[in-house]
């Protein structure tokens, strides 16, 4: 069976602070911090979409492609392929940001070497769920109640991972988790009966 698995802030723990501070500390820009936990870079400081833009593509990049890896992900993953699973590395991840969107995510994810199937990129959160249902494949973990409540609604089981940036509306999500060991028992539960 196939299951497919968000990267930035699911397989991996995403600091969208520390590096974007030390950004506008180092060229004096105005920007101030709006919310440390928010999901979305451009919602991080009060900066619009273009200071972003430039922040990525003067080296912020590596605040995705530096990331750590989620405790007990690579573990969960190599579980789920020896059982015979596959696993689909699903990301919104764009072009216009990351230019070869697969190949940087492969790359992160060898380097790691956390254990993958296929990568498919460039789907935004909220199509995620309806990518899912084409391909066939019933489960996505994700970190975006969006994504996730859009999966729900079109039949795919979604499992939400749950941190600061969602717990506020981790209730909507059927299945939720804090860690990829309460993932791997709600994947117990439901992968025998589907």
């Amino acid at each position: 069976m196939k299951i497919a698995v968000d990267l930035d802030d699911t397989l991996s723990v995403v600091d969208r602070v520390t590096r974007a501070s030390g950004y506008i500390e180092r060229y004096a820009l105005p920007f101030r911090l709006r919310d440390e936990n928010a999901h979305a870079l451009v919602d991080v400081f009060d900066w619009e979409i273009d200071d972003v833009l430039k922040f990525v593509r003067e080296g912020g990049i590596t605040v995705f492609t530096d990331a750590e890896a989620r405790r007990g992900a690579r573990e969960v993953l190599t579980a789920l392929r020896a059982a015979g699973h596959e696993i689909v590395v699903l990301t919104a991840r764009q072009r216009e940001w990351f230019v070869n969107p697969e190949k940087v995510s492969r790359d992160w994810l060898e380097k790691r070497r956390i254990p993958y199937d296929e990568i498919v990129a460039d789907v935004p959160f909220a199509e995620k769920g309806k990518y899912c249902q084409e391909a066939g494949i019933p489960v996505l973990i994700d970190d975006s109640v969006t994504t996730c409540l859009a999966a729900q609604t079109v039949g795919v089981h979604a499992i939400l991972l749950v941190d600061k940036s969602n717990l506020s509306r981790a209730s909507e999500i059927k299945y939720s988790a804090a860690n990829w060991k309460q993932i791997a028992g709600i994947l117990k539960l439901l992968l025998p009966n589907l």
